[in-house]
């Protein structure tokens, strides 16, 4: 291997510890002592319920583990939206699971909670999933309740979810292992099943104090809302279980006996590894988000058996497009090359941009993988659309516009990866959040926005400038540097994957080689719902 190789590699692998020390952290929910004290009342963590649940030795992936990263600083931090999300197996049978985690303000919902739990449960919706609630919250936080109570996307949506799903024949079971108070009730018992456990779990529209001061009644919260009232006297929950075990142990057996489902068809077959090493992407992609590198080399190194099957190789050469494996399972690929290439109709092209050709090949790419029924991937590493006369000319946004339109009316499952650069509407012709990819993760190296650091930050500072100079402040050389380092320093940390992950832009931050286990499990994920529309367009211009 040569200098560059090792010097890529040493950078991405701190960026990967990187990510690693931030999950470490983010582990912890609120401290080492709430998670003894959750262990002091006989409860498990929200981890910790989880992992019991879930299949031994099966593979599991976590959506939004990084939810709330460096947000609500204000008011003590939110680690992971206070609520772990995880994709695995129970009993068999691939499940999401959602558990509050009441170690972080005694699993109270934030703003960002609510926008994790709604994100569960569109995963759950897409894909016909088993969905499994974990409830163990002190409900709205009412700090921020204006944020988190009354719109379309806030917290009163999770329990329409719950009523669609139902009608949808999508199972959703719950366990009340804590608290479960206030319109937060409703969740579990609009589920199939309910259990609560006995003497921990406790459900009720108001507690003891507020009934107290609403209505003069005294009462304990135990006999208010506790196992033994709802199993045995309201009828409210279905089962009591005297432990968390015990509770997670009825869920398995449940999960056990649902019967199979019907499958959208999606081709697999024995799953190979790469023929070349995964491990090699470290030393691939390079430090700088400017400089080239072969896009070919990172896919060759995802897919099985690093075997590719070409669409238009010689057209359009700054999207690759092709049909591979990946752990078995087919899939048509959508992939910004990242170098320099040559093309007969526009010459030199620069890696990373769309260019009109590119754009007409990969909209005809996605739409033989719709006839074909193959889902896709889109591998991001996109600086936007080409500009300039020669492009405007030649018709680039009504190219671009194709492109989109094929994206958005695709109806087989999408599943984006963020490599490196996804801004301004490449991010959308390749497939962002904004599209409907069942998941997106980034990769450390990745960084989102609206345009690159250095050309925003330009332009930043010249609105900052001229807004200066009408106040009649005069910016001299040293001024001028000082304000354009801020500026910068700001937009970069806006571009961070962790800003974007902290979001929910993305569904987490991955390391490379865990991209194989995201597609896979999403596209068996995605296996679980047929294709109910066909694939149209609709009106474009060609």
């Amino acid at each position: 291997m040569d200098l560059t190789f090792n010097k890529r590699e040493d950078h991405n692998k701190l960026l990967l510890s990187k990510l690693r020390n931030k999950l470490n952290e983010v582990y912890l929910g609120g401290g080492k002592k709430r998670i003894d004290a959750q262990h002091s009342k006989g409860k498990l963590t929200a981890r910790e319920r989880i992992d019991y649940l879930l299949d031994d030795k099966k593979p599991a992936i976590e959506i939004g583990a990084l939810t709330g990263d460096g947000m609500y600083k204000e008011h003590g931090g939110c680690p992971s939206g206070g609520v772990v999300v995880k994709i695995g197996y129970i009993s068999g049978k691939q499940c999401i699971v959602v558990a509050n985690d009441a170690t972080v303000k005694a699993g109270a919902w934030f703003p960002i909670t609510g926008k994790k739990n709604l994100r569960a449960q569109e995963i759950a919706m897409e894909n016909k999933l088993p969905i499994i609630y974990l409830v163990d919250s002190a409900g709205v936080y009412l700090p921020m309740q204006d944020e988190i109570f009354p719109d379309k996307e806030m917290f009163g949506r999770i329990f329409r979810n719950n009523a669609i799903m139902s009608s949808m024949g999508i199972t959703q079971i719950s366990a009340v292992m804590g608290s479960c108070v206030a319109g937060g009730a409703y969740l579990p018992i609009m589920s199939d099943e309910a259990m609560i456990v006995d003497k921990t779990g406790s459900i009720f529209l108001a507690g003891s104090y507020l009934v107290k001061a609403a209505i003069g009644e005294d009462i304990d919260n135990e006999t208010l809302g506790g196992a033994t009232t709802h199993c045995e006297v309201s009828g409210v929950t279905d089962y009591k279980a005297k432990d968390d075990k015990d509770a997670l142990d009825r869920i398995k057996s449940i999960v056990g006996k649902i019967g199979d489902f019907e499958k959208a068809g999606y081709n697999r077959i024995q799953s190979a590894q790469p023929a070349l090493d995964e491990k090699e992407i470290y030393g691939i992609l390079p430090e700088s988000r400017a400089e080239q590198y072969d896009m070919y080399e990172i896919i060759n190194r995802i897919v099985d058996n690093s075997e590719l099957d070409e669409y238009k190789p010689d057209y359009g050469k700054s999207i690759i497009c092709t049909y591979a494996r990946i752990d078995g399972w087919a899939v048509g690929i959508v992939a910004n090359q990242r170098k320099i290439v040559k093309s007969k109709k526009d010459g030199m092209q620069f890696g990373g941009v769309i260019y009109s050709d590119s754009a007409d090949k990969a909209t005809r790419f996605i739409a033989n993988c719709n006839q074909k029924k193959i889902p896709l991937v889109f591998l991001q590493d996109v600086t936007g659309f080409m500009v300039g006369s020669k492009s405007e000319h030649g018709g680039i946004i009504k190219d671009g516009a194709k492109m989109v339109n094929a994206v958005s009316n695709s109806v087989v499952p999408k599943f984006t990866i963020i490599v490196g650069n996804s801004y301004g509407a490449g991010n959308y012709a390749m497939c962002g959040k904004a599209y409907d990819p069942r998941l997106i993760a980034a990769w450390p190296s990745a960084q989102l926005a609206v345009m690159g650091g250095e050309q925003a930050a330009k332009v930043l500072f010249q609105i900052k400038e001229a807004s200066l100079k009408s106040q009649g402040i005069e910016v001299d050389e040293v001024k001028k540097q000082e304000l354009l380092s801020e500026i910068t320093a700001q937009y970069n940390d806006q571009t961070s994957p962790y800003y974007a992950a902290a979001r929910l832009w993305t569904d987490g931050i991955i390391d490379p080689l865990d991209t194989r286990k995201w597609i896979s499990m999403g596209i068996e994920a995605a296996n679980h719902a047929p294709i109910e529309k066909q694939f149209n367009l609709g009106v474009i211009q060609v």
